[in-house]
């Protein structure tokens, strides 16, 4: 199985949230995790932010960003292109989408020619509504 793996559902794995184990699973059973350059990005800013607040010990989030990059040392992670960047811009079925979760789902759709069937691992509402009406299978949803 081809898996994108989006920011929401990589964060409840590595914060140990609700459905984190499914998503670690199911991470660990694709033949080939697919990723956004931004699903990397938001997930160590999500560390960062939740030590700031207070929400997870500094040990727990170094702990996390570690596992974070021994697992995108195996995906293919994405480059923001222009083409992505242009796709996002643009509309999409279950609007409103916002910014970053636009990026994610023109990042899936641009896998698509290269790699063929793609089911996208979100918990995200806005891009879990967004998915089947593009044409892509959903890997996971809460």
């Amino acid at each position: 199985m081809n898996l994108y793996a989006e920011t929401s559902a990589v964060l409840r794995w590595l914060l140990g949230a609700p459905r984190g184990e499914d998503v670690r699973t199911l991470l660990a059973q694709a033949e080939n995790v697919f990723a956004s350059r931004l699903t990397v990005i938001e997930a160590r800013r999500a560390l960062v932010r939740a030590t700031v607040l207070g929400e997870i010990a500094e040990a727990s989030a170094l702990e996390a960003a570690a596992a974070l990059s021994v697992a995108a040392a195996r995906w293919t992670v994405v480059e923001m292109l222009p083409e992505i960047g242009e796709r996002a811009a643009g509309r999409f079925p279950a609007e409103p989408v916002r910014t970053l979760d636009a990026l994610h789902l023109a990042t899936a759709l641009f896998l698509v020619p290269e790699v063929g069937a793609l089911s996208v691992l979100s918990t995200d509402d806005r891009i879990v509504r967004n998915v089947p009406l593009l044409g892509l299978a959903l890997a996971l949803a809460v």
